[in-house]
């Protein structure tokens, strides 16, 4: 390979681009609002009736509140503190779990990405056969083609790029909003009281609510992305607003989602429709215009998500990167404030899982299942450290419990599959450290490294065993 280097390859970052509430604000909502949505039906359907659906909303709206107002309460008490999620860890239980908060939040996030091309392409499936479920070779060679052409885009420039996300924001929000409107004019009650109770393939009320934890986990991820983007907000009181704002719109929009759906099918009809399973119930409702008008939100919707969280997802190897905590390269960033590097990286991960996941059962439900499990760990670091910082402490006591919780949810298989991209991720950790020619690990931080590595045997022998199953 040529030792010559491009001509922004050594620049370090310059003064970073200022952003006002409402786009910060726009950013929160346009992580939150993408493939997640569009799936809300057979997600909740094929776990629970109308009863648990209510309860799991109550449950993962409190919970995600007590994140917002964590994250709303440390950008003022920690204005020190840039990229959230990763700079809290850190700050609260040392460099080495910092360290895995960065990662884990930034694989969670190219994981999460490869959902958004696989719903692309199971919902052109429809008219396009050759595309499968989104998982065929055709699906994933058309997938890779979108995910670099989008790789140069952002290389551009993060003003140009979030100038797009804020006009995409808004347009996808209409289709969603639409479809409740509809929805509710078709509503049967008759249907919807059938479905209170739930179907005979439900368990008992508490393990439809634990069944519905990753789906609501990973449509509210993105709460944090004001937080991400904190260097970034002209006033730091712009972070908090704009967390709990983008927050408190989404979720009304999710749960009218959910709960107008009982009201058109019976819920074994709706958790049978495939992907995207808002597009199935529109149809239903008004006839096949339906399932066209949600196809083409859904790739608008999906389109600016995916725009929104390849940004943050360089941002969070950036900043670590700039706090000594990943390999230098990765701090390098262009004439235009974009971290090229780190957004190279990520965009070669989500290839990397756009395949494996092509080899998957199930590929949109396997990647939406690993990206909240991956994501649990920094929240939990994150909620953990409030406490520790005594940061609104029932608040943040609270926020703890319910990702806490979420682990227990998530099942051992998905925790054993994190495990498998943790323990490996200590490569960067390490570069990091011989870099500043520091000791490796410290004792405390040799513990953690044998929990990772452990979990991550375990996982790949569960994997090649046949005892889990992607």
């Amino acid at each position: 390979m040529s030792e010559a280097a491009p001509p922004d390859a050594g620049r370090e970052s310059p003064p970073a681009a200022k952003l006002p509430l409402f786009t910060l604000t726009a950013m929160v909502v346009g992580s939150m609002v993408g493939a997640g949505v569009f799936s809300l039906p057979s997600r909740f359907a094929e776990e629970t009736g109308v009863a648990g659906a209510l309860i799991a909303w109550a449950v993962a709206g409190t919970g995600m509140l007590m994140l917002a107002f964590v994250f709303q309460s440390l950008a003022v008490r920690r204005p020190d503190l840039d990229a959230g999620v990763y700079a809290y860890a850190k700050a609260g239980f040392g460099e080495y779990l910092g360290f895995f908060s960065a990662f884990g939040y930034w694989a969670s996030t190219c994981v999460g990405n490869v959902t958004y091309w696989v719903l692309i392409m199971s919902t052109v499936g429809a008219i396009w056969p050759e595309l499968g479920e989104g998982d065929t070779a055709v699906a994933v060679v058309l997938s890779s083609v979108g995910l670099w052409a989008f790789f140069f885009m952002i290389r551009r420039g993060v003003k140009e790029a979030t100038a797009i996300n804020k006009v995409v924001t808004v347009a996808k929000l209409v289709p969603i909003v639409i479809f409740v409107i509809l929805a509710l004019f078709s509503f049967d009650p008759g249907v919807f009281a059938g479905n209170f109770g739930g179907a005979d393939y439900a368990g008992s009320l508490f393990s439809q609510v634990r069944g519905t934890m990753l789906a609501t986990v990973f449509v509210f991820l993105g709460v944090e992305g004001a937080s991400v983007y904190s260097r970034h907000a002209r006033r730091r009181s712009d972070v908090g607003r704009a967390t709990v704002l983008g927050f408190l719109s989404v979720f009304a929009v999710f749960a009218s989602v959910t709960i107008v759906s009982y009201g058109i099918l019976p819920m074994s009809e709706i958790a049978g429709l495939s992907q995207p399973s808002m597009a199935g119930v529109l149809q239903s409702a008004v006839g096949t215009w339906g399932r066209v008008f949600v196809s083409v939100g859904l790739i608008v919707s999906v389109l600016g998500a995916y725009l929104a969280w390849t940004l943050m997802a360089a941002e969070v190897l950036f900043v670590a990167a700039q706090d000594d905590d990943m390999p230098r390269f990765l701090r390098r960033a262009n004439a235009v404030d974009v971290p090229v590097p780190a957004l190279l990286m990520t965009s070669l991960l989500t290839q990397a899982v756009l395949i494996v996941t092509s080899f998957s059962d199930d590929a949109f439900d396997f990647a939406l299942n690993l990206t909240s499990a991956l994501s649990l760990i920094p929240y939990l670091l994150a909620a953990a450290f409030a406490v520790r910082a005594r940061a609104r402490t029932p608040v943040a006591a609270l926020a703890t419990l319910y990702t806490a919780f979420l682990l227990y949810a998530a099942g051992l298989k998905y925790l054993l599959v994190s495990f498998v991209l943790y323990a490996p991720a200590t490569v960067l950790f390490v570069m990091a450290r011989r870099e500043q020619g520091r000791r490796l690990f410290s004792p405390a931080e040799l513990v953690v490294l044998a929990v990772s590595v452990a979990g991550a045997v375990l996982g790949v022998v569960a994997l090649a065993a046949g005892w889990i199953s992607l």
